[in-house]
């Protein structure tokens, strides 16, 4: 992989983790359209490091809540950020559950199969149409078993193709959750997981770093940048409702899919 071809897979990945046309999907559509086609321990280390770098531009943009959440959590009276804490980690649950009682089934899905993705991004599309179209009242803070539910959709999420924060953020308005609420538990709820995955990859040995650390940095800080940008743009995008532009680009995307896969 040479190092331009490692900084647009970065861009690619900071701009579609945060907006809700699925990262992992697009990877897959860029890898077809540019011929890439990394050995295994090579991609496994390359989407480690991306994913790294947009874990990183959510805390960043979100470093207020997170230290008001960690300080809260030895501090708070209240319990409310201990509270917030819970849901994130009751969120975690089904993506965990799946990641580790499937994870050589879903690494096997990740191989630029454009029908799945087609599928999938046809599936994503539904998802953010319906979030806008059932008119209804965001007003609800995020309760316990929203952040079940809410984790649900981010394990079926691990399909390439289904958007993780257009699945996770579409399934909390349609709960009722407030837009602002659900765009920052949409955001914060996969930042453990990242880091999870990254520990177990590394206590398995099953990171090689063959890669050239120029084109190891290039995507990393392609991803970070983007990342953080796209991040803050998703927020204004939820609270501004416009989901639905989103909607019909994942239409477009996934027909094309299936047509080339045909």
């Amino acid at each position: 992989m040479s190092l331009l071809q490692a900084i647009l897979l970065g861009i690619v990945q900071g701009l579609t983790e945060f907006l809700p046309v699925s990262s992992s999907g697009h990877i897959e559509i860029t890898k077809v359209l540019f011929g890439l086609d990394p050995s295994k321990d090579q991609s496994l280390i390359f989407t480690v490091v991306l994913h790294f770098a947009t874990a990183l531009s959510t805390v960043l943009v979100f470093r207020k809540q997170i230290a008001s959440i960690l300080k809260g959590l030895v501090f708070d009276t209240e319990h409310q950020n201990r509270a917030f804490a819970l849901k994130i980690i009751i969120s975690m649950i089904p993506a965990a559950l799946v990641g580790v009682l499937f994870n050589d089934f879903i690494e096997q899905m990740f191989n630029e199969n454009l029908l799945l993705v087609g599928g999938c991004l046809l599936f994503t599309a539904f998802l953010l149409y319906a979030s806008e179209k059932l008119n209804v009242a965001n007003n609800k803070p995020v309760g316990f078993m929203h952040a079940l539910i809410i984790g649900v959709s981010q394990a079926v999420a691990i399909l390439p193709g289904i958007s993780r924060s257009g699945s996770t953020i579409a399934t909390a308005l349609m709960l009722g959750v407030d837009k602002s609420k659900a765009a920052e538990f949409s955001f914060l709820m996969v930042i453990p997981l990242i880091f999870g995955k990254m520990a177990k990859d590394l206590l398995d040995q099953t990171l090689v770093f063959s890669d050239d650390f120029s084109v190891l940095l290039g995507g990393f800080l392609a991803a970070f940048a983007v990342g953080y940008v796209a991040c803050n743009w998703m927020l204004n995008i939820i609270r501004a409702q416009r989901l639905i532009y989103f909607s019909i680009y994942c239409f477009l995307v996934g027909l094309i899919c299936l047509f080339v896969s045909f």
